[in-house]
């Protein structure tokens, strides 16, 4: 437990610094999290005897997000659109090597780990309106971003110790026999009560923000119960230990994956308009 608490203290505060500095640095701080995902997500499912085309994603993963840092939505799709045909053609060339289901893996696993890790850098290079708080005055980009993970954050650890204190009712057993209904529904109501806070202060919308807050545990969840389905499906625990007492990068970024999307499009469509 004293590991998992400096580690994640010394993660929050990296977190914090890479979120204000913004631009460059945060966008090849998602960089690293994107490939490091990246290769935890083909070693997970090498270990059945798989072989996704890890070169094909590398390329396909690295011009989305370069795409995203400059804000050219052509170059993602290009990017996307390439890497698919790369891992084809590998298939095709490497004919017993890399199958047919090793394919479908990783095209799915490209879109999966890097159009969400795209949405994240464009998200905080939304610019917009700026947010006068006691600490400091934030742009967009930085708030929404700051929102997601507070939410996010606020949804994996109210459910933890919902579903520990309360929890008897079981939510996925067949997928996480952990996650109990008690824990959800702490989360959900611990990431409104987090988010109607923060928009209090922020001067936002307060029925907005709950609504947000509700749809960051929904899909929070379900970003986690995905993954535990995935390594459930090919036979690990963790996707890997780069993170002493937390996991892998992708454990601790597989909600994200599903909040950061949501929050863009939260933003460029209510907030923006």
């Amino acid at each position: 437990m004293i590991t998992r608490i400096i580690s994640g203290t010394i993660g929050i505060a990296l977190a914090a610094y890479v979120i204000q500095e913004g631009g460059t640095i945060f966008s090849i701080a998602a960089a690293i999290l994107a490939v490091l995902a990246w290769f935890e997500f083909t070693r997970a499912f090498s270990h059945r005897g798989g072989n996704p085309t890890l070169l094909s994603g590398l390329l396909g993963i690295g011009g989305m997000l370069y795409g995203a840092y400059l804000g050219q939505l052509d170059m993602i799709l290009l990017a996307l659109m390439a890497s698919a045909v790369l891992a084809l053609l590998t298939s095709v060339i490497l004919r017993g090597d890399v199958s047919v289901p090793d394919v479908c893996i990783s095209v799915a696993g490209i879109v999966y780990i890097g159009l969400p890790f795209a949405h994240l850098i464009m998200l905080r290079d939304i610019s917009g309106a700026a947010y006068v708080t006691p600490i400091e005055t934030f742009d967009l980009g930085t708030v929404m971003v700051w929102i997601m993970f507070i939410g996010t954050w606020a949804s994996d650890s109210f459910a933890y110790f919902a579903g520990r204190s309360f929890g008897s009712h079981r939510l996925a057993p067949a997928i996480s026999p952990n996650k109990t209904v008690e824990g959800f529904l702490g989360g959900l109501i611990g990431t409104i009560a987090a988010l109607v806070g923060l928009g209090y202060v922020l001067s936002m919308p307060l029925t907005q923000m709950a609504g947000l807050g509700a749809a960051i545990a929904v899909l929070g969840t379900f970003g986690d119960l995905v993954e535990s389905l995935m390594k459930r499906h090919v036979g690990i625990k963790d996707s890997g230990a780069i993170i002493p007492g937390h996991g892998g990068i992708w454990d601790r970024f597989d909600s994200v994956l599903f909040t950061a999307p949501l929050v863009y499009y939260y933003t460029i469509y209510f907030v923006l308009r």
